[in-house]
């Protein structure tokens, strides 16, 4: 028997649970919990691009339309029609996540190995939807994009507009390499039908269409500091036109332009309406060169043009071989280089001023690599420079190679610019490093009679006899300021040379090297002229100063040089290194070069850097040839 006092207990309970019923009647269960600031932003950014999984704006889209992420990742397609066919969400929404559903369905393609040739074609599919989808997000819905422009999921559908993109235009080049269409003629993607246009593209050896073209986004280097580049719209690629760097046939002509080239690729969808562009299943495929073009009108809007400008430059450093032909060259082997030759980084422009480059001894163009590359980085340069350096044999002998970079540099310019017109063949300036830094300042200065008066005393020569030498010597006895070079920065050049020369490790050096047979001639004709003693017999071989016997303090040529007055029209700074702390200023040196061979006199500027020889490649030294640089476009200044 249950007793009452039981009984009101039991009561009690099932009144209070009945009140709890009452109570949370109509809840829907809500808890809260807190998320650390960096695991919000995560939640809120991270999308298929970034952590494979749809976004936070894509699931909670489809969860409106009662649809399931995960389950939608296992049908992709019957999850693409509801979303294509919906009302219940506005056309940004629907567009977005459509846009990014397409994706997640190529990337997942993209897994499958091997992926068959029916689905290769539903891949370039995927790709092509994304990127029609995102783009009629992006120009065909009621806000425009710069209504939209501090919206994370703006940026979130321009991403998979330019992968897609990427990822299409990659595809295409793959499968119609050395099938170039014509002018004018659409190629088969599948069900799509794709024009090209690509007349500002301008590609080395005026080849139609590059060897490779390699998505920049894949490629990553060792030794650059920066990796510049312009967020936009369209695929950052690089158009491989050369299978080989710097083999034989590359040094047929006395100048190149980049085998790799910066090419932005955007695709447009024919229509006038949300509606015909959705519908279409046409794209026009459109290249441009992101050095020429900073925006372009798609849809009627003007948008950035994305572009990486140190893609190319990286690759073509990676793959040149730079590192060994550049002892090969001091040594004179076989298979280093007999003549200069000038490389443009960027193909010709005739509107942007020149930056002439000379590397230094036993080096080649990779001395500059963190130089140029911030060249090209800063927006204010870029948009007026373009950078040609010259790669030299650095074995030569000084005038040898004097002689042989100004008639480099001259046909280069007179194939450019025949004219002499162009604003690329004024207001140039020369940058040299080291040796090249004593190659710059011979490029600026003027002959006069120095070296001829030297030959004609040292060989007591009459005036017939000196007629006959300027007959055959005039060529690199006689030189005045190249012309178009209006300003010059020379970076810890010997000038006067450097008594590191005449060490052991230089002489054991310099009898390592070997000279072209031409070379040889001249200069033991030219000793022997200046022979008056007749110490050596005719018979006898004579001793041609090399390039390393050149940046001796004692060699006789570059302390005549240095006596040859800089023309007056050239404006010229001095940056300088210094790897000895304590000493005085003027009892300094670099390791390699002394102050005292370094300073020059009426210099605009002098930077003293503490660093060793190779300064030029310090955040300082950069800083100062920007300044230089941005010195050179400003009209008034001195």
């Amino acid at each position: 028997m249950i007793s009452g006092e039981s009984r009101r207990g039991r009561m009690a309970v099932r009144a209070a649970a009945f009140l709890a019923v009452l109570l949370c009647a109509g809840c829907a269960g809500v808890k809260v919990s807190s998320v650390s600031t960096q695991d919000y932003i995560a939640q809120r950014r991270g999308d298929v691009l970034t952590t494979g999984r749809l976004s936070a704006s894509a699931r909670e889209a489809m969860a409106v339309l009662g649809l399931n992420a995960q389950d939608c990742r296992k049908d992709p397609d019957t999850c693409i029609q509801a979303l294509t066919a919906t009302e219940g969400l506005d056309s940004e929404r629907r567009l977005a996540t459509l846009s990014e559903a397409w994706l997640a369905d190529a990337l997942a393609i993209e897994k499958q190995r091997p992926v068959g040739q029916q689905d290769r074609d539903r891949l370039l599919d995927a790709y092509l939807q994304t990127a029609r989808a995102a783009y009629a997000y992006l120009f065909f819905t009621p806000r425009s994009p710069s209504d939209r422009a501090f919206e994370d999921r703006q940026t979130q559908v321009r991403d998979y507009y330019n992968y897609a993109v990427q990822q299409a235009v990659t595809r295409l080049f793959e499968q119609y390499r050395g099938r170039s269409p014509g002018p004018g003629e659409k190629v088969a993607a599948g069900p799509w039908q794709v024009l090209g246009e690509m007349s500002e593209v301008k590609l080395a050896e005026g080849r139609r269409l590059p060897h490779e073209l390699v998505p920049a986004s894949t490629l990553t280097f060792q030794g650059l500091r920066g990796m510049y580049r312009r967020d936009g719209f369209g695929a950052e690629l690089v158009a491989v036109t050369a299978r080989r760097v710097n083999d034989a046939d590359t040094f047929k002509t006395p100048f190149s332009e980049t085998p790799f080239p910066a090419v932005t690729a955007i695709l447009s969808f024919p229509g006038d309406t949300l509606e015909q562009v959705m519908a279409t299943r046409e794209a026009i495929l459109t290249g441009y060169d992101p050095y020429k073009r900073d925006a372009v009108q798609l849809a009627g809007t003007k948008v950035p043009l994305a572009a990486n400008f140190t893609s190319g430059y990286g690759l073509w450093l990676a793959r040149s071989g730079f590192a060994t032909q550049a002892l090969r060259n001091v040594l004179g082997s076989e298979e280093g280089i007999v003549a200069p030759h000038v490389y443009l980084l960027q193909p010709y422009d005739p509107d942007r001023r020149t930056i002439i480059m000379l590397h230094g001894l036993a080096s080649s163009p990779e001395a500059w690599i963190n130089m140029a590359n911030e060249v090209l980085g800063d927006e204010t340069l870029r948009q007026h420079y373009q950078i040609w350096q010259v790669y030299y044999p650095t074995n030569a002998p000084l005038a040898t190679n004097n002689r042989a970079i100004r008639e480099a540099l001259s046909q280069t310019m007179a194939h450019f610019d025949p004219a002499g017109t162009a604003q690329a063949s004024r207001d140039i300036v020369v940058i040299g490093h080291s040796m090249g830094g004593v190659l710059s300042r011979l490029l600026v200065s003027s002959s006069g009679t120095v070296l001829w008066d030297a030959l004609r005393d040292r060989g007591r020569l009459d005036d017939k006899q000196l007629e006959q030498a300027r007959e055959e010597f005039a060529p690199i006895l006689s030189f005045d300021a190249f012309p178009g070079i209006t300003r010059a920065v020379f970076i810890a050049a010997p000038h006067r040379g450097t008594p590191f020369a005449e060490n052991t490790l230089s002489r054991w050096l310099s009898n390592l090297i070997t000279l072209p047979a031409t070379v040889v001639r001249q200069f033991a004709k030219l000793n022997r002229l200046a022979d008056a003693d007749g110490a050596s017999p005719p018979e006898s071989p004579a001793r041609v100063p090399n390039g390393v016997d050149n940046l001796s303090e004692k060699d006789p040529y570059v302390l005549l040089t240095g006596r040859m007055p800089i023309s007056p029209s050239v404006r010229y700074h001095s940056i300088i290194a210094n790897d000895t702390p304590g000493v005085p200023l003027a009892e300094s040196d670099d390791g390699l070069v002394p102050y005292r061979s370094a300073h020059l006199d009426g210099a605009q500027s002098e930077k003293v850097i503490p660093y060793s020889h190779s300064v030029q490649e310090t955040p300082a030294a950069i800083l100062e040839l920007r300044r230089i640089l941005k010195l050179q476009l400003d009209p008034q200044a001195p």
